[in-house]
């Protein structure tokens, strides 16, 4: 009997991206921010099509208090990381706050940074249209970038915390006039982050790059979520509306710990047998002989 051997998954890319668009196929996105989980979102068990080395870092992995905290050089060790053991998934990075701000140069160098020393495939800038010029700068020198409008998480004071964007009409006319011109300055994708449904199906709908929804509903072209929430990994009990959670790793990892302490408490652990290393007994008395002659050198002295 024959037995049939996966084919080997193949490099995302932004064709394939916009080939799953066309197709109908949903995308997959899930952020990594160390080796160990960029191993596993390159397995091929994880039919992840994207990885995002996203600004929740911050938060999620160093205890910072928000995406604002988060420095280049932070982003740039962990990139890293993550770039290492990515092997299929399109690896896109998160430009922190403060990072591409100032200036379309000053975008350009830390854009760079990130490409040349981390060996990411492209950038995410949060935004509208107020940053299309550096879209475009971007762009022109070869970064593809991914957008991201609605929720910005950057501008989380600015906007009076997390909350949904576009609910009225202005808003949802602020965030359809921020995605076209994102899409005309050249981005290949968008996240849509905590928008109405109907308005990000419309946007779907009608832009010609793939969108990637995080409480954004059913219809955009894919979804993003972050590790620590679908694993639910983290000690906080605080669930957005739009997470699902998909394993308890934090209570498995609980017990692990504890069935551990108690293990090495009661000394069932390590078993001298199937845990521990043996030694040749002939060398093992070599080894006493020797002590034994040296406290006798030492008693008749």
């Amino acid at each position: 009997m024959s037995v049939h051997t996966p084919l080997p998954r193949k490099k995302t890319t932004i064709a394939s991206l916009l080939a799953s668009r066309s197709s109908g196929t949903p995308i997959t996105v899930v952020t990594a921010y160390d080796y160990p989980t960029a191993l596993t979102l390159s397995s091929s068990s994880c039919p992840i099509d994207m990885t995002l080395v996203g600004d929740s870092l911050a938060q999620t992995a160093l205890g910072l208090p928000s995406t604002t905290s988060l420095t280049l050089d932070e982003m740039i060790h962990h990139a890293k990381a993550v770039a290492r053991g990515t092997t299929t998934p399109f690896l896109v990075v998160d430009m922190p706050f403060g990072s591409f701000h100032i200036s379309e140069e000053q975008a350009a160098r830390n854009a760079c940074r990130l490409v040349q020393e981390a060996g990411i495939d492209a950038v995410k800038l949060e935004g509208g249209r107020e940053i299309a010029p550096i879209v475009r700068k971007l762009t022109s020198i070869g970064i593809p970038v991914m957008a991201h409008v609605g929720l910005l998480p950057q501008r989380h004071v600015a906007m009076s915390g997390y909350r949904v964007q576009g609910k009225d009409v202005a808003g949802a006319e602020r965030i359809w006039g921020d995605a076209l011109a994102l899409q005309e300055a050249g981005a290949f994708s968008m996240v849509i982050e905590a928008v109405p449904t109907p308005l990000a199906k419309y946007m779907t709908e009608n832009l010609d790059i793939p969108t990637i929804g995080i409480g954004a509903g059913p219809y955009t072209n894919g979804q993003v979520l972050v590790w620590d929430d679908l694993l639910t990994t983290t000690p906080s009990d605080h669930k957005p509306k739009f997470v699902r959670r998909f394993a308890d790793v934090r209570s498995l990892r609980e017990k692990a710990i504890a069935a551990y302490s108690t293990a090495v408490k009661d000394r069932s652990f390590p078993h001298e047998i199937d845990e521990s290393y043996k030694m040749d007994k002939s060398e093992w008395e070599k080894f006493m002989e020797r002590r034994r002659a040296d406290e006798s050198s030492v008693k008749s002295d």
